[in-house]
This record gives structure tokens, C-alpha cells and sequence, in this order.
């Protein structure tokens, strides 16, 4: 596995952590640590076992075998404390869509004990939070599904849990629900530990800043985002000339056929990919090469793999 750096404390911790449904294993010896603060990226294909780990770091499913921690509260041994650890928004949340916003987490406040004199300004407060402030009084039937997203983070956050689990939380919207409601994920960075688990992996590469990949029930790898790209960053560097330079595409890319860590070029118009054997030696003497060919350069850029290509490459 990539190396995953962290800041020494863990707000999820599993060990072991295994479910069986009949002889199939939905989940096998998951060993995880989710550093405190960060948003987490679990990805894996349809059925790869994420709803699965969801339900039991949270204790809505009983493990076969294995222990988690939430907040360093144990969630698999029935410990109904452990609820005040986190916040959980499940993949197909339901509401009660005759009560307004407001009414709906008030009620969600009153589950967790709220004081009443406490809960009028905590509904206020999560309502702004969550972009909700407007709507408080419209009945959620009227919501559209990013409204009613973001309402359910709201009744997940509203007790102000240290660590928040949302399963596949833009599965069902449209591109604009998906963007309200990632953009106010991006939002909650170093207020919660905020565990995403999702297969859509633009989601991933855009908010999250570590990531871990499942499949089939098992953990392949965890990582850095940046670490990861990095790691599987292609040998690749493309070179976009103003037209101006194009009458001097030839003699550069004749210059770079001489060098000894260039493997190949290819040429598509105005932009050349130059693949390199040494990516050391290439970094550190390609971008002055092309400067003293005094080209009019648009675009430098070292070709990194997508999410997407690293998912498919590690998975497949």
C-alpha cells in the first residue's frame, strides 16, 4: 500500500473487520485508520462492500468478526453511546416530507436529548450551515434532491457528532444537486472527520484528501489523494505551443529525439507528448530545454493518471 501519513490520532479505527452473509463474504479483515479531521474517500464498485463497512462502524450490522472504533468508542459491541460519535446519512435517507425543515430537525434534535432551550438555535445554526436558512418553513416535499441531501446532513451533524458518515450521498443527483452538495462537503473540512463513501470517483479526486479502494469485500489499497496520483503519475509530459512557435515544432521536437531520456514523442497539432525513459533526469532538464528554444509556450504540464485510470488499473 501507498504510504498514508496522518496527524497521530484516528477517528475511525476498524481491525479485523469481517461480515459474512451465508458462506458469501461481503467484507473481508478490513484493517482501517481514518485520521481525524480529514475527508475520506472509500471507493469501490457497486457491491464492493461499502455499505456494508458503514453499517458496521456504525453498529446497524453485527461483524462476523473484528472490532471498530468511532471517536475511540467501540461501535461493535452494542455500546449505545457510541451514537453520540457520529452522524450517518444512509444512501436512500427517508423524511417525514409533511413536516418543514425546521420541524423535521427539531425532531431529529429532540432524539438526541437536545435541550429544548438549546434546540431552536441548533436547527437555526445547521440550517445556515447546510444552506438551508431560506427554506426552514417549506414543507421537504416541495425539496429538490440536493435540498433534501443537504437536509439530511443537517439531521446527521445535528448534535454535533465528531465524525460523519455519508453513504453515496450524490448517487441519485443531478450535476447541479451533486454540486451543492459537494461543495458544502468541501465546507465541513477541519469541523468533522467526514468518511464518503461513493463509486463515483470525480467526486473523490475533487473533496477528499485521503482515499482507500475496495473491491470485492477487500481493501486494496489507502492513500494520500496526492500521494496516490502521485505514485501512479505517468512518465508523460505535453507541450502546448502558440501558433506563433509552430514554425519551430519540427527543430524542438528533433532537438528532444536526441535526448537520451526521451522514449518517444507524439505530435497532435500544436501539442506534443514527450514520454520519458528517466523521469528525474527528464523533470529536471526538459522545461529548460524548451525555454531555450525561446518558444511561445501556452501550456507545460507533467501528464498525471486520473482517479478514474488508477481505480480501473488497481481493480480490475
Amino acid at each position: 500500500m501507498i504510504k498514508q501519513t496522518s496527524n497521530g490520532k484516528a477517528a475511525i479505527r476498524c481491525e479485523n473487520l469481517t461480515r459474512y452473509y451465508g458462506d458469501v463474504a461481503a467484507l473481508k479483515q478490513l484493517n482501517l485508520t481514518v485520521p481525524e479531521g480529514s475527508i475520506f474517500g472509500f471507493l469501490g464498485r457497486n457491491g464492493a462492500g461499502k455499505t456494508t463497512t458503514i453499517r458496521l462502524l456504525t453498529g446497524l450490522a453485527h461483524p462476523t468478526q473484528g472490532s471498530a472504533w468511532v471517536a475511540g468508542v467501540e461501535t461493535t459491541n452494542g455500546d449505545d453511546s457510541a451514537r453520540e460519535q457520529f452522524g450517518y446519512l444512509p444512501q436512500e435517507p427517508a423524511f417525514y416530507t409533511w413536516m418543514t425543515a425546521s420541524e423535521f430537525l427539531n425532531y431529529c434534535a429532540q432524539i438526541y436529548n437536545i435541550p429544548e432551550k438549546q434546540r431552536k438555535a441548533r436547527v437555526a445554526e445547521i440550517l445556515e450551515q447546510v444552506g438551508l436558512k431560506e427554506a426552514a418553513k417549506r414543507k421537504i416535499a416541495g425539496f429538490s434532491g440536493g435540498m433534501r441531501q443537504r437536509l439530511g446532513i443537517a439531521q446527521a451533524m445535528i448534535h454535533n457528532p465528531p465524525v460523519l458518515f455519508l453513504d453515496e450521498p450524490t448517487s441519485a443527483l443531478d450535476p447541479a444537486g451533486r454540486y451543492e452538495v459537494l461543495d458544502m462537503i468541501e465546507r465541513l473540512r477541519g469541523q468533522v472527520t467526514v468518511f464518503l463513501s461513493t463509486h463515483i470517483l470525480s467526486d473523490v479526486e475533487r473533496i477528499c484528501d485521503q482515499v482507500a479502494v475496495i473491491h470485492k469485500g477487500e481493501l486494496l489499497l489507502v492513500s494520500d489523494r496526492e500521494a496516490l496520483l502521485e505514485h501512479y503519475a505517468s512518465n508523460a509530459a505535453e507541450i502546448e505551443l502558440d501558433s506563433s512557435s509552430l514554425d519551430q515544432l519540427a527543430a524542438v521536437k528533433q532537438q528532444l529525439e536526441q535526448q537520451e531520456w526521451v522514449s518517444r514523442i507524439l505530435e497532435d497539432q500544436n501539442v506534443l507528448r514527450v514520454m520519458v525513459d528517466d523521469l528525474a533526469t527528464a523533470r529536471q532538464n526538459l522545461l529548460p530545454l524548451v525555454a531555450a528554444c525561446h518558444l511561445v509556450v501556452n501550456r507545460f504540464e507533467w501528464v498525471r493518471s486520473s482517479l478514474e485510470e488508477i481505480f480501473l488499473k488497481v481493480s480490475e
